[in-house]
């Protein structure tokens, strides 16, 4: 019994050691860019102000090709997401056009593309964006670039898209992270 008893303490210190290490969550590195493509990586002089990682949907529409009767294609109206924190705290959404990253804190970011660079096929590009003055007070708040990393799916669908589909519009889901860069 005495032997029993021992081996049930020392699981449920064991469980206890686990649940502990679980709820302090996972320790995470700081965010890397050497593995980027140098055309999406932030300058020198830069830090990490937060990350967070979007899930959500992007619209596109099947529209007659500019200056190319009888062509169609399906063309980017624009993302929806939810924008959750490293430890899965909600912390806002991003939704466009304009690219807006809209945080729970009362602040807001738009942005213009500085470069993307391929992540296969299957996904939409990495991406690099120079932040426009941030909107509200909150931790958007100095702010200077914003990467589009670790894109998973959001590519135009590949559904016909022709004068029968015209003006119809497809969803496709996506993931990424977006990293955001404060001057150091």
């Amino acid at each position: 019994m005495s032997s029993r008893l021992s081996l049930t303490t020392a699981l449920g210190g064991a469980v206890a050691l686990t649940l502990g290490a679980c709820a302090s969550g996972p320790s995470m590195a700081p965010f890397s860019q050497t593995d980027l493509p140098a055309a999406v990586q932030v300058p020198a002089g830069h830090r990490v102000a937060f990350e967070t990682a979007a899930a959500g949907d992007i619209t596109y529409e099947c529209r007659a090709k500019k200056d190319m009767a009888g062509q169609y294609e399906w063309v980017f109206v624009g993302p929806d997401a939810g924008l959750k924190g490293r430890r899965g705290e909600r912390l806002g959404k991003y939704y466009g056009p304009p690219a807006t990253w809209e945080l729970n804190d009362g602040s807001k970011l738009t942005g213009a593309q500085l470069a993307v660079a391929p992540n296969g096929g299957a996904n939409i590009p990495l991406q690099l964006v120079k932040a426009n003055p941030a909107m509200g007070s909150g931790m958007a708040q100095g702010v200077s670039h914003i990467q589009r990393v670790a894109t998973r799916g959001g590519v135009a669908p590949a559904a016909p898209c022709d004068a029968a589909t015209m003006g119809s519009k497809r969803v496709v889901s996506y993931s990424a992270d977006y990293i955001f860069w404060r001057p150091v």
